[in-house]
């Protein structure tokens, strides 16, 4: 290959330029402390030394249980840097399913928040490829991880010379992300070297980013990478401004008192933030990206009046975050009202960084564009993931007839956007979160008093979407909502848990017996234009 005119892409190169570029301007602000991109650098560069000095061998993988902070941010270049594959985990699941995520990942090296140590010491012992456990002081007391290393002493170990901020190989992994399949089972979706690097400049262009720009970090970092905006934010030379936990009130002090500019969020919390007691217009003005449902137009015009710029965007963890815009279009000029508002909930078109989207049926055929006929969303380009970890026929499903099928159900528009209408896949996304119904389900029916058990997702004016389980009781037992909830709360994250439980008789079932959940749906959904909320 000639080297000249050819380099392999990777997001280390952002940061090794903008060290070089701007090395005294603030890159990341996290409490009362501030680090330079050169502080960052060089902390990335130690840290990065430190995981081989763990025994970390090239193409392993490292997983960090963090909130959005420094060494969570650090690890998106760290981790790549030392030649191995971030797995950022969800910080809201519970202790089994991080240990199930660890192992099928298998893990060498896992870096846990203090903060967040009690969902990882009842499993911390039972880890199967995990041989190294740091603790990072969150600032909520000491360590208790019996064995673990301490973040200092980690750190301590990465003595030696710079490593090269390049990769051989683009189409590498840099990270693999989990999202809750149909199947109930996490799946490991892997993000290459490449695509994280155009799908950042894409997120770039989207969200109006600027070498001025100030990120508040609202959504979380082991989301899609944060959207791949971890990346996004270092190549464009921003400012990160990390926050550990969603408060109203927190972001709008951070929004004043260091002139935020930008952030990313699921509808939910633009929701938080227009209700705070402390909701003010924003002097310099604001540009929130938003995603997993489609922003109502009240929060829309809410947002607006305070002097914000809503971004509506849609994507999957399968395409690294966003993938369509809602893009104004021309045609649009002169419309106001219900007509604009309907055009605002579209999900647009494909970003500049993915190829055109379309909207098919069963037979890989385009639906018409009457804005009517309803398909399923696919999507292809260097938008999509390289495939899930370990688990072939799973990929072959998801990319049959040489597209990604999303699993969603929407129509095509005349004027080339799409809408969505519906989920083809049993998966609720409650405030921006992935619930998958059989997980749900599997976790109600393990109760011994339960016979059989259907879990939707129903309309939720906070969340967007929640789970409702539909419960039949074995002949002679009972049991009480509440003891139900109390036994799923034992064995998955909080936000997986039915807000409501129905004891009923009988599950609407067809005439071989498969539950038709559409029946449930109909109830719970009538009245919605659009049975896709979270």
């Amino acid at each position: 290959m000639n080297t000249v005119n050819r380099t392999e892409l990777t997001p280390l190169s952002f940061l090794e330029r903008a060290a070089m570029v701007h090395p005294d301007k603030d890159a990341v602000v996290e409490g009362d402390v501030r680090t330079t991109y050169a502080g960052l650098a060089a902390h990335a560069q130690q840290f990065a030394r430190a995981i081989r000095a763990a025994g970390v061998q090239p193409g392993e993988r490292v997983a960090v249980l963090a909130p959005n902070s420094l060494p969570l941010l650090a690890a998106h270049f760290a981790v790549p840097l030392a030649g191995a594959v971030l797995v950022a985990v969800n910080t809201r699941l519970a202790p089994p399913e991080i240990a199930h995520i660890c192992d099928h990942a298998q893990a060498r090296v896992l870096i846990v928040d203090t903060a967040l140590q009690d969902s990882v010491a009842p499993v911390a012992d039972r880890l199967a490829t995990v041989t190294t456990i740091v603790t990072v002081d969150g600032g909520d007391g000491p360590a208790t991880i019996d064995g673990a290393t301490t973040w200092e002493s980690f750190l301590a170990t990465g003595a030696g010379e710079d490593l090269p901020w390049a990769v051989e190989d683009e189409d590498a992994p840099i990270s693999i992300n989990y999202t809750s399949g149909t199947t109930g089972s996490p799946k490991g979706v892997q993000y290459t070297h490449r695509s994280a690097y155009l799908n950042a400049l894409g997120e770039i262009i989207t969200s109006h980013h600027s070498p001025d720009s100030v990120y508040l970090w609202t959504l979380p970092m082991f989301h899609c990478n944060g959207w791949c905006t971890t990346w996004a934010v270092t190549a464009i030379t921003g400012l990160h401004v990390c926050l550990r936990a969603v408060r109203g009130d927190d972001i709008w002090r951070l929004i004043h008192e260091e002139g935020v500019t930008h952030l990313n969020a699921a509808p939910t919390v633009l929701t938080t933030m227009v209700n705070d007691p402390a909701a003010a217009p924003i002097p310099g003005g604001l540009v929130a990206t938003t995603a997993g449902a489609p922003p109502s137009p009240t929060i829309i015009a809410q947002m607006e009046s305070l002097g914000a710029r809503v971004v509506h965007v849609y994507g999957l963890t399968e395409t690294y975050g966003p993938h369509t815009v809602c893009e104004p279009l021309q045609s649009w000029e002169g419309l106001e009202g219900a007509e604009l508002d309907d055009r605002k909930a579209r999900q647009g078109v494909a970003m500049i960084m993915a190829d055109p989207v379309r909207v098919v049926d069963a037979d890989m055929r385009d639906v018409a564009r009457d804005g009517a006929t309803v398909g399923e969303v696919v999507m292809r380009g260097n938008n999509v993931m390289a495939g899930y970890l370990d688990d072939p026929e799973a990929t072959a499903e998801a990319f049959r007839g040489g597209w990604f099928h999303s699993g969603d159900l929407g129509v095509w528009h005349p004027d080339g956007t799409i809408d969505l209408r519906d989920r083809a896949k049993d998966i609720i996304v409650s405030g921006g979160e992935n619930i998958s119904t059989i997980e749900v389900e599997r976790a109600v029916i393990s109760h011994p008093a339960v016979l059989e058990v259907a879990v939707i997702g129903v309309p939720d004016e906070r969340w967007g979407e929640r789970p409702k389980a539909y419960v039949v009781v074995k002949q002679g037992q009972s049991v009480t909502p509440e003891e139900i909830m109390a036994h799923v709360r034992e064995r998955l994250a909080g936000f997986k848990v039915p807000d409501r439980v129905e004891v009923i008789d009988e599950l609407p079932k067809t005439s071989t017996g498969k539950v038709q959940k559409f029946t449930l749906r109909d109830s719970a959904w009538a009245g919605h234009d659009r049975r896709i909320m979270g």
